[in-house]
């Protein structure tokens, strides 16, 4: 690896005592859019792009990462910092993917932040960076050094390979501060770059919360410690931003992040709900204070940081993160006051509240052809969670749903199946009609998270002006992304009905998310 001077990259001095655990794990083998949304997400981003050029403020971004924080934890801590933070802007829980995309592991957790990406594109898997993708999916500073080369980029981190190796040579500086100062000197750093420099973008990535959680686990009174001594650091550093003498001609966006989570006795890197935690706070013009959402993503945050700055994301970059203010909910979204909790699943807790067989409005569920008995929140298509639907049955590749947002629709026949049935899974979750008369073609877009198994089929039927239903797609293989169909309409036809078809018994499943059809 090239070596830099202090003002690029500051080597990684050997970890002192007590701060050795990132030098072991890292030798540890261990868009969204379619139709009327479209538009919709255009001009949203438009006019965040514009909000700071029409009132003569500088749009500027720092990102807080605190690794191995939990936002629970946060709130039991009582970090006023954090805490002002949340309340001045929006606060969203995260979660994760778990292996075989990716350990709940810093390497994938950070770039997987920075970059905007899921693992499954970055392909950075663990601590170890054996193969990383980063030059095709380089981190959003390296997008904002490209787009706008005069913009001043700054990261500073605790974890050298932040510095070192998630963030390219194109950043304007690059510091790993040197593990005898870890998070206090990265803090002076932050601090002093951003009082006496005029940096537009900083990284920030501090460090002791995740070294409380490996000692004493995230249930521990050292980790709440620890978390209230970030929170001090936060503060301080949010305080350089605000006493900048320019302040009031700048438009800030804070963000705040985590890489994981921790499970209650330490430790991450697997797929308990607890590792699989992360969080987004956005403080900013932007972002009403107070506000929480449920369809936010960690790989929202590099696409938001480049919106702020004025910086359109390309298609060609194939992100899988949206500028936050360009999220539009979906119809099934709609559903989550409506969640019920366990009803036969057992594994999960009594107080989850998150499966309904009630479509939204407009929708309905064909089960005619439906086999008996079985586990009934997965009799037909329902309506779930990621923390629903992946504590129903861990490490079956569930947690690999990440392009799914909030609440979407599953047919789930191999958890159906754990309990006595008759017949087979056999479900089909049926569209309302959409107008489509005078035009050549309609676009039909949805998110799809497909693992097939024997003889299960998944198959999207279109149905025009009431007829015969007539397949124009159907899943044969693993397909885990956004999917878009141009589909001909018949001559004369003025109505688009969608049927998505599933039938198995006792195999896989098939996720549905976000279908837009226009």
């Amino acid at each position: 690896m090239t070596q830099y001077q202090e003002d690029d990259v500051t080597p990684q001095t050997p970890a002192a005592p007590g701060l050795s655990r990132r030098g072991l794990l890292l030798g540890t083998a261990a868009a969204l859019a379619a139709g009327p949304l479209a538009a919709t997400a255009a001009t949203a981003r438009a006019a965040t792009a514009t909000t700071a050029a029409a009132d003569g403020r500088t749009p500027k971004v720092l990102l807080i990462g605190l690794d191995g924080t939990m936002l629970n934890r946060i709130k039991d801590a009582g970090a006023p910092s954090l805490t002002a933070l949340m309340a001045g802007g929006l606060t969203a829980a995260s979660s994760l993917y778990a292996n075989p995309m990716a350990g709940t592991l810093s390497g994938p957790g950070w770039s997987t932040i920075a970059t905007g990406v899921w693992p499954d594109k970055h392909n950075v898997k663990d601590n170890n960076f054996t193969a990383p993708n980063l030059a095709a999916y380089p981190d959003f500073l390296t997008r904002v050094e490209t787009a706008a080369p005069a913009l001043s980029t700054y990261v500073v981190a605790s974890w050298a390979p932040i510095a070192n190796t998630i963030c390219s040579g194109k950043v304007d500086t690059r510091i790993a501060t040197p593990s005898a100062e870890y998070d206090t000197g990265t803090t002076s750093r932050a601090v002093a770059r951003l009082r006496d420099e005029n940096p537009d973008v900083v990284f920030v990535h501090l460090d002791n919360v995740d070294n409380a959680g490996h000692s004493s686990g995230s249930a521990s009174q050292a980790y709440l410690t620890a978390i209230r001594g970030v929170d001090a650091q936060v503060g301080q550093i949010v305080a350089a931003v605000r006493g900048r003498a320019t302040y009031a001609q700048e438009d800030w966006l804070i963000m705040v992040t985590a890489d994981h989570g921790h499970t209650p006795t330490g430790g991450h890197g697997g797929s308990t709900w607890e590792e699989r935690q992360t969080f987004v706070i956005a403080n900013g013009s932007a972002f009403p204070a107070g506000s929480v959402r449920h369809d936010v993503r960690m790989v929202d945050i590099a696409p938001t940081a480049l919106a702020h700055l004025g910086i359109t994301a390309d298609p060609a970059w194939n992100l899988d993160g949206t500028p936050i203010p360009d999220l539009v909910p979906d119809e099934f979204d709609a559903l989550r006051p409506q969640l019920t909790g366990r009803v036969d699943e057992s594994g999960i807790a009594a107080g989850v509240l998150g499966f309904t067989h009630t479509p939204p409005a407009g929708w309905s569920i064909d089960n005619s052809a439906m086999g008996t008995g079985g586990v009934t929140e997965w009799r037909g298509w329902s309506f779930t969670t990621d923390e629903f639907w992946t504590k129903a049955e861990r490490d079956q590749n569930r947690e690999l749903n990440v392009r799914s947002r909030n609440v979407f629709a599953v047919a789930d026949s191999d958890e159906w199946a754990d309990r006595t049935f008759k017949g087979n899974y056999d479900t089909t979750l049926v569209s309302p009609e959409y107008p489509v008369a005078g035009r050549p073609t309609v676009p039909v877009a949805f998110t799809t998270f497909y693992r097939p198994e024997g003889a299960q089929t998944a198959r999207v039927l279109a149905v025009w002006d009431g007829g015969a239903p007539v397949e124009v797609k159907s899943f044969t293989g693993d397909t885990n992304g956004r999917q878009r169909l141009d589909l001909a309409v018949p001559a004369g036809a003025s109505r688009l009905r969608l049927r998505f078809r599933y039938t198995g018994s006792n195999n896989w499943y098939w996720v549905l998310d976000n279908v837009r059809v226009g």
